[in-house]
């Protein structure tokens, strides 16, 4: 991770980092990368991570928690006490989980996540921020078109409004506004990431991530239960590499940009399930629920990252073999 940032590290040198999320699978990489760099580069930096559960977290990471450069901030996003004292970087990548509208929260999801963010950019504001990277998704494009391969950040499409299943991408573009809207009129440069699709440590097996499920089965000597037909398909990048990634943009990414961030290197579910076999050496094979109709496009969520490698230079270093195995060992080892 040190290589892949190289010396745009040294602009956190003295300077004091604010993150929220901090605690969840991208903050939690982040934490590793700065942890790493710091000491490694002897910057001086100091990081607060905002986040709901500083105990859960301390038994989770502790090496993280206890570290002496990284201080846990307890509160919500929408409404956390602001820490004392300037921050030169805010990284928002706290999120609020999906969740369609209900008779108590009607917006569902949209509201949490514009609120969240509202909270931020005034915090911001407050501690003289110099730069602000969001963490987005690729939610915030809507359905892929099935006769685009690899999406672009160019392209123009968005979530249906009347879908109210899309509620998580359409807080994830007025969250983006927000930020395009606060920093030219507060004085700070903020970079908005979209984040598709990844593997590693801290990842959930038993949430709604396929490669996360289907290592959970390996581990457990069950059956890689395929619950649709096997034909969608998705990319994957790992952890350490959206580390890289996330720092290199907040450090350096083109202000008022928005970057795909993931692996453009597709494949379909099923394929995903048999890579997950052939990587941690599960024996009890695949099973797929449903049957693929004949002639149908595959639904696809995939981005294209040539912006991100062209201005910054960055790739997939990492192989989603290796990706899964080094997941498949962290949690063996647990």
């Amino acid at each position: 991770m040190l290589a892949g940032v190289g010396a745009r590290w040294h602009a956190l040198r003295g300077r004091r980092i604010f993150v929220t999320g901090g605690t969840g699978f991208v903050g939690t990489w982040l934490l590793e990368a700065f942890a790493h760099a710091n000491v490694a580069l002897g910057l001086g930096a100091r990081l607060v991570a905002l986040t709901r559960d500083p105990e859960r977290f301390a038994g989770r990471a502790p090496h993280l928690a206890h570290d002496q450069a990284i201080d846990l901030h307890r509160g919500d996003t929408r409404s956390f006490s602001f820490p004392e004292g300037p921050f030169a970087f805010v990284v928002h990548a706290s999120t609020a989980a999906p969740f369609v509208p209900t008779r108590d929260e009607p917006l569902g999801v949209v509201d949490a996540d514009l609120t969240g963010t509202r909270r931020v950019l005034d915090f911001a504001r407050q501690a003289g921020a110099e730069r602000l990277l969001f963490t987005s998704s690729g939610a915030a494009y809507g359905p892929q078109p099935a006769a685009l391969t690899h999406i672009p950040e160019t392209f123009s499409g968005g979530p249906y409004t009347t879908d109210l299943g899309a509620a998580y991408g359409h807080g994830k573009r007025l969250s983006e506004f927000a930020c395009s809207s606060y920093a030219p009129l507060f004085g700070f440069e903020a970079v908005i990431a979209r984040l598709f699709a990844f593997v590693g440590a801290y990842l959930p097996l038993d949430a709604n991530f396929a490669v996360g499920n289907f290592i959970g089965d390996a581990l457990a000597g069950r059956p890689i239960r395929i619950a649709g037909d096997g034909t969608p398909r998705r990319s994957y990048l790992y952890g350490a590499d959206l580390a890289v990634w996330l720092w290199t943009m907040l450090l350096a990414g083109r202000a008022g940009r928005v970057y795909n961030v993931g692996s453009p290197q597709d494949l379909s579910i099923l394929e995903l399930a048999e890579a997950v076999v052939e990587a941690t050496g599960a024996r009890a094979g695949v099973e797929v629920a449903g049957t693929p109709v004949p002639g149908a496009p595959p639904l696809r969520y995939v981005p294209d990252t040539a912006l991100a490698e062209r201005e910054l230079g960055l790739r997939a270093e990492i192989s989603l073999h290796d990706g899964i195995r080094r997941t498949f060992d962290w949690h063996r080892g647990r």
